[in-house]
């Protein structure tokens, strides 16, 4: 499996977060690779309100700032872990956070349609903060999918809808998901 190149992370997440779609949110367990296709993802921008890196940059949001192309983990009411993958260079404070994977590799107990579920489904916690999306050998990487565009053309069509989960911004048309998924989070509008 060939990781995503850290230039595929280097533009703004707006930009990044449609084109994650489809590819592979992977976990490294000692029973091996756990994990499938990403079919729902929200961008968070520098200047969003709703993002983490708005009000500057703290030790809970550190790894956001970058550099980009490794993981932001978090977590959130006191209860869900939840991942991201970091975007743009070093310094600026984006992300797009993974709602949604098909489980499609390895043996996954539970259901991977929401952050917090695929994060409990997959083992992602805090622990894997900061670690190298573009490394087999880290404990989490997100890699090519070789039959993309069968995918995308089965699970499709790409839809550009509002975020959900949030008070903030939430009317920001930043929420991407393939419409045809089973494992969507919620269907988009």
């Amino acid at each position: 499996m060939a990781p995503l190149p850290r230039s595929f992370y280097e533009p703004t997440a707006d930009k990044v977060a449609p084109k994650l779609l489809g590819h592979l949110l992977l976990r490294n367990t000692p029973q091996g690779l756990v994990g499938g296709p990403i079919v729902e993802a929200e961008a968070y921008l520098f200047e969003d309100p709703a993002s983490h890196s708005f009000g500057g940059e703290t030790a809970r949001n550190r790894s956001m700032y970058g550099p980009p192309g490794h993981a932001y983990v978090y977590f959130i009411y006191g209860v869900h872990w939840c991942v991201n993958a970091v975007c743009c260079p070093k310094g600026v404070g984006e992300a797009i956070l993974i709602r949604a994977v098909e489980p499609a590799i390895g043996n996954i107990p539970r259901s991977t349609n929401g952050p917090g579920k695929l994060c409990s489904a997959l083992g992602i916690d805090r622990s894997l903060d900061g670690v190298d999306l573009c490394d087999t050998a880290s404990g989490l990487f997100i890699a090519e999918n070789p039959d993309l565009k069968s995918f995308l053309k089965e699970r499709g069509p790409l839809v550009r809808a509002s975020r959900i989960g949030i008070t903030k911004s939430a009317k920001l048309p930043l929420r991407f998901c393939l419409q045809n998924s089973p494992a969507l989070s919620r269907k988009a509008r």
